[in-house]
């Protein structure tokens, strides 16, 4: 990995750690549905990275991105869900958000790089 696939990692990284700091404090009805969804999907965002850069192709590496850009998407969606709930506070909201940009414009840079090296 080069240095801008090392930081896309870290952050990837920081973000779960923040979901998981958020939700500790969550309702406890919503343990074993939503806030268990919001752990999976922004896990997955990492380790679907992780694994597609374990892969020898391309085409497997850019699958595994695709699909970490998709929990990503689904992780975003519960950000925005639970600031509709009332659950996320506003600097939680903002903070989770700015970083799910990040981590979006990113990955999309990879992603564009890879199809284009497919092409």
């Amino acid at each position: 990995m080069n240095d801008f696939q090392l930081k896309l990692k870290s952050i990837m990284n920081e973000y779960v750690h923040f979901v998981y700091q958020q939700t500790r404090s969550f309702p406890k009805q919503e343990m074993y549905s939503s806030v268990s969804q919001w752990r999976r999907c922004s896990l997955s965002i990492v380790l679907n990275y992780v694994e597609g850069y374990a892969r020898n192709r391309r085409a497997s590496r850019l699958y595994f991105l695709e699909i970490s850009y998709g929990s990503l998407m689904e992780s975003t969606y519960l950000i925005d869900f639970f600031k509709a709930e009332n659950i996320l506070d506003e600097k939680s909201y903002i903070n989770g958000s700015k970083m799910s940009k990040e981590i979006g414009s990113m990955l999309w840079t990879e992603m564009s790089k890879l199809k284009s090296n497919l092409a």
